[in-house]
């Protein structure tokens, strides 16, 4: 049985996936970061303000909304893996684009490259989220099920981890070669790294599972996507947890401008915050999966939406720039609980063959959220001010922590309760 070679392989590919994430985040979330990196390349040429803003967004809208569209097709592979190679290829080559347009710059000029270095941005952004169903499908297969909390918590510390200390590392190449010299060089380090991190990934030893069924379009296509939010009641409830917790996190994004418009928040105190925050989600990432494997990442995701009610909170109320170090700290908890717990949780729902469906409704249909809830924020902040903001925060984070606590069930005690037999992919 396929089970018994996942049982065998569990400590190589989680240590081949974590060192993946590793120099995956020194690629693209340090050297050629899509946070800061290449906004500040942006900013070089002269971009739109508004174009600059849309990086970030670009990023979260390329994961989420590709997922269900390949959810179909990922239902019947046997192995996910060459699907998932195939995809992460166009995740890794932008930067190499990134960098010949950086090198090239003399000769293309700022109005060639701006848009040019857009359409990398977007090819990455698509490559994650084309990659993004099956990746999570594989993780959930080779992975047994107590420890992939474990897995996705330690998998982003690390990222985390070497991303900042690689985003460090950028600062002192920028200011040391300049424009656009420093930035050539960011991206073709990111780039290595990140083909460094595909080679992790492709060791990856996942063997051939059997399919339950051999699937007809009709069974395991858009009509058994439908028939999944019509009839799975407590999937639903899990969606509206997630899209309201979007509008939870959502304060997160203007923390840093409220304490320089209220509290003058020096550039040098902004990079400690910064700090701040990423070293909370090293910690909270591994603490809290491993938390969720052992008492339930249910449990996890309520104490998260409540952590994030409690950092919009202070903020509301802070009467220094002090109280921001812990307001940071606490968001990165509270972050971290929306990639590793809840991605951790979305694998409790469907059987080997729904998995897939399941996990590409997840995200997708939580993508437009991701993408209207900041605006609905920033509206708030211009019109009425900030502090209308962090309220809206903190009452969707207690509205999530509601529905996570009160009506969401999950899948697992429900089918030990029924006495149906608890499918678990890599187990």
């Amino acid at each position: 049985m396929w089970q018994e070679e996942v049982r065998k392989n569990v400590r190589y590919n989680f240590a081949v996936n974590i060192i993946d994430a590793a120099f995956y985040g020194i690629g693209a979330l340090g050297l050629a970061s899509f946070v800061t990196i290449i906004p500040l390349f942006l900013n070089e040429l002269n971009a739109p303000t508004a174009l600059i803003g849309l990086i970030g967004s670009f990023h979260a809208i390329g994961w989420q909304l590709p997922q269900l569209f390949t959810a179909s097709r990922v239902t019947r592979m046997r192995r996910y893996k060459p699907f998932v190679m195939w995809a992460t290829l166009h995740e890794r080559w932008p930067f190499i684009g990134l960098a010949i347009i950086s090198f090239m710059l003399p000769t293309l000029g700022n109005q060639v490259a701006m848009p040019l270095t857009v359409l990398m941005v977007i090819i990455f952004s698509l490559g994650g989220g084309f990659a993004g169903t099956a990746w999570q499908s594989m993780i959930g297969k080779i992975m047994p099920k107590d420890r992939i909390g474990t897995f996705y918590g330690t998998q982003s510390g690390m990222a985390n981890l070497f991303g900042a200390g690689s985003a460090i590392a950028a600062g002192f190449i920028l200011e040391r070669l300049g424009f656009p010299n420093g930035y050539t060089i960011c991206f073709v380090i990111g780039a290595v790294a990140l083909f460094i991190s595909m080679g992790f990934l492709g060791s990856t030893r996942e063997p051939e599972h059997e399919l339950e069924v051999v699937p007809e379009k009709a069974n395991l296509g858009w009509n058994k996507m439908l028939a999944i939010l019509r009839e799975d009641r407590n999937f639903r409830w899990f969606l509206l947890a997630r899209m309201v917790s979007q509008f939870g996190i959502v304060a997160l994004s203007f923390y840093t401008i409220y304490a320089v418009k209220h509290f003058g928040l020096a550039e040098q105190t902004a990079g400690v915050l910064t700090g701040v925050l990423l070293l909370s989600k090293t910690v909270a990432g591994p603490l809290l999966g491993w938390v969720g494997d052992r008492w339930g990442h249910r449990s996890v995701l309520v104490a998260g939406a409540v952590i994030m009610s409690a950092a919009a909170g202070l903020a509301l109320v802070a009467p220094g720039i002090g109280w921001f170090y812990i307001i940071f700290a606490l968001s990165g908890f509270a972050d971290a609980t929306l990639w590793t717990v809840t991605i951790s949780f979305t694998q409790n729902f469907g059987t080997i063959s729904e998995k897939p469906l399941y996990i590409g409704l997840a995200n997708t249909l939580t993508g437009p959220i991701t993408l209207l809830a900041p605006a609905i924020g920033g509206l708030l902040a211009d019109g009425i001010g900030f502090g209308s903001t962090f309220t809206m925060s903190v009452m969707a984070g207690l509205a999530a922590a509601y529905l996570l606590q009160y009506v969401v069930r999950d899948p697992n005690s429900m089918a030990q309760t029924s006495g149906q037999p608890v499918v678990a992919v890599g187990d």
